[in-house]
């Protein structure tokens, strides 16, 4: 073993059977909430039925700083100890489903949400884990889609159980006093890993030090192996405490006014495959399809799948006739691709023939889905929307990816 595995291997141990370690799983357990419907995904993994537990976030469900990544990323943890505590042996019967995307927050998750953990349907998750903490700082709407999110997954007819997730970075920062309001408005379990880890990492051995910083991030943003396994814990122990605890009568009330709103709790996505019969279109000369695509490893598959794939590109060979697209609709938002490629230019987005939006597809320079709102109304009427390629910009190349829209 050389001088380098040593360091690594001794900063990675983590002495889980400690007392220190189960205190600090334990401060995690923000609200138990009402556990009506978590409760009953527990009960029916017991009596052998099917039970589906789905994970939507940004690039820290993705499984970003774990190695193997699809089998050492939180979620698959997670999936594995509830199967361990609470599934029937001799059957698959417990499904795991992972829909996380590096650099994308809610606006994108709500959207994704359909496709991507109902699988257009086929799929109803019994619990649905919400990580969206530390990437919604690029949330628009600051908290708006992020409810959106959470009660479109809540309000389906199966009742799933939805948790909210809230992980952390390594200046100590998220977003949980933003979001966990809404939570507490719905009464949803809740588990913040900010709160298990950020005050032990200044404590001594004798005050309840059980792992450093340099153990648990594998860069500034993402956990190592460690910190993933400290989180899945945190959310094993929700479980637990929750098969401990009776049972609440009364399911949560969604018949009551949001917190910041949920204007896109119906929000819909419509690119070349989905949706296509709500809009008319003209691709003009954005006719090509993009295959340089985003890529995460979706559930447990250890390959990436492309992200929007049905997408409409603009290439430099194609000429300079506009996108075009009515609709009717109360909002929109438009998904396109941020790219660290010189080859890519920016757009002008038109709506009812006035500029509603000037898309850099640089605004982070690597291969990315970044989603904007281009309107959000009150009553849905009938829109135009126009994308052409900024003056001076019309020899590269720009990808839209798709977009949101709620009728």
């Amino acid at each position: 073993m050389t001088e380098e595995q040593f360091l690594r291997d001794s900063e990675e141990h983590v002495d889980i059977r400690s007392e220190a370690y189960r205190e600090m799983i334990a401060k995690s357990l923000l609200e138990l909430g009402n556990n009506k419907r978590l409760k009953a995904a527990i009960e029916k993994a017991k009596r052998g039925e099917d039970v589906t537990i789905a994970f939507i976030g940004g690039s820290v469900t993705h499984g970003a700083g774990a190695d193997p990544l699809h089998l050492d990323c939180y979620a698959y943890r997670t999936y594995a100890g509830f199967k361990e505590r609470f599934g029937r042996e001799g059957g698959p019967h417990i499904r795991f489903i992972k829909a996380g995307v590096g650099g994308t927050s809610s606006e994108l998750g709500m959207i994704r949400y359909e496709r991507d953990i109902r699988r257009d349907g086929a799929v109803e998750p019994d619990i649905v884990i919400v990580e969206f903490a530390v990437n919604d700082a690029d949330d628009e709407t600051k908290g708006i889609c992020y409810e959106s999110l959470v009660r479109k997954a809540l309000a389906a007819d199966n009742a799933p159980a939805v948790v909210l997730l809230f992980s952390v970075f390594e200046n100590d920062w998220n977003l949980q006093d933003r979001l966990a309001p809404i939570g507490r408005h719905y009464g949803l379990p809740m588990v913040s890993v900010k709160d298990a880890v950020t005050e032990q990492f200044y404590k001594s051995k004798v005050e309840g030090h059980v792992i450093s910083k340099k153990q648990f991030f594998s860069d500034i943003y993402h956990p190592t192996n460690a910190g993933h396994r400290i989180m899945a814990d945190c959310l094993c122990w929700l479980f637990d405490q929750t098969d401990r605890c009776e049972l609440h009568q009364e399911d949560i009330c969604l018949d009551q006014p949001p917190v910041y709103g949920s204007d896109f709790a119906d929000v819909q996505l419509l690119d070349r495959y989905n949706g296509i019969g709500a809009a008319e279109i003209t691709e003009g000369s954005f006719s090509a399809a993009d295959s340089e695509l985003q890529f995460a490893e979706m559930d447990d598959h250890p390959y990436g799948s492309p992200q929007f794939p049905y997408n409409w590109m603009h290439a430099s060979e194609s000429g300079s006739d506009s996108f075009k697209m009515t609709l009717h609709s109360k909002s929109l938002l438009l998904i396109y691709k941020n790219s660290g490629s010189d080859d890519f230019g920016n757009a002008d987005i038109w709506v009812d023939g006035k500029l509603a939006k000037a898309a850099d597809s640089h605004a982070v320079n690597w291969t990315r889905c970044h989603a904007v709102i281009l309107y959000r109304e009150q009553v849905s009427r009938e829109h135009t929307v126009e994308i052409r390629m900024a003056a001076g910009h019309e020899r590269r190349k720009f990808t839209i990816l798709g977009f949101g829209f709620v009728k």
